[in-house]
């Protein structure tokens, strides 16, 4: 007896596992995925609670492209060792390992991105000041920049936002044009894996890169 959940439905279902010949075994004919993984950025950590997010978007099936249910998770540090730059038609990529140690626990993994709770607040953050979040109303079309992990240091690199939207999806609210020279040597602008990184504008926290536009 099995209980299933389909598309926000739950239901019981009672299966008849049939026997392999070529196996010899029994089987019901049910595939299980039971674990995922990825590589993000983390866009913010509350030092106060130690809570952070990785907006942009959650993890997904690679088959069915659909938000993958999370029961449990956990967060480790990640050493990016190459970039696969982007070019027209082809996103690019951010290439790394994970390593060993948990540094924390993923609770959430939403259409918004992932969000959890660190065990202790990351080396690289504890001598940064905090910054405000800016308000829907405060952002404007011109300079920002975005942090980004490319090798084993965060940088700072230069873009600027357009395109401001008011009804836009909860995912896509505006442009991100990456301007900074280093930066576009390195990656050709934003790939795969530098969703999450957070976007600073007059000095405050306006938004995460989400997605790459090729």
């Amino acid at each position: 007896s099995l209980r299933i959940s389909r598309g926000g439905q739950e239901s019981d279902l009672l299966l008849t596992p049939r026997y392999d010949e070529s196996s010899r075994a029994w089987r019901l004919g049910v595939w299980v995925r039971d674990s995922t993984a990825g590589i993000g950025t983390v866009t913010f950590v509350v030092p106060g609670t130690l809570a952070f997010g990785g907006l942009g978007h959650g993890i997904c099936d690679t088959s069915s492209g659909e938000l993958v249910p999370l029961l449990r998770g956990s967060v480790s540090d990640v050493e990016i060792n190459s970039v696969e730059r982007g070019v027209s038609g082809d996103p690019g990529e951010l290439h790394g390992i994970f390593v060993s140690g948990k540094r924390g626990s993923v609770i959430a993994n939403t259409e918004n991105g992932i969000f959890g709770v660190y065990s202790s607040l990351p080396d690289a953050l504890a001598k940064k000041e905090r910054i405000a979040v800016g308000k829907r109303s405060e952002i404007h079309d011109g300079d920002a920049v975005i942090y980004c992990t490319l090798g084993n240091t965060t940088e700072e690199y230069s873009v600027s936002i357009s395109n401001i939207g008011s009804k836009d999806s909860s995912s896509k609210n505006f442009t991100v044009t990456v301007t900074d020279e280093k930066l576009l040597e390195l990656t050709g602008g934003i790939v795969q894996g530098m969703s999450g990184s957070p976007i600073i504008q007059d000095g405050k926290l306006v938004g995460a890169v989400t997605h790459v536009l090729i």
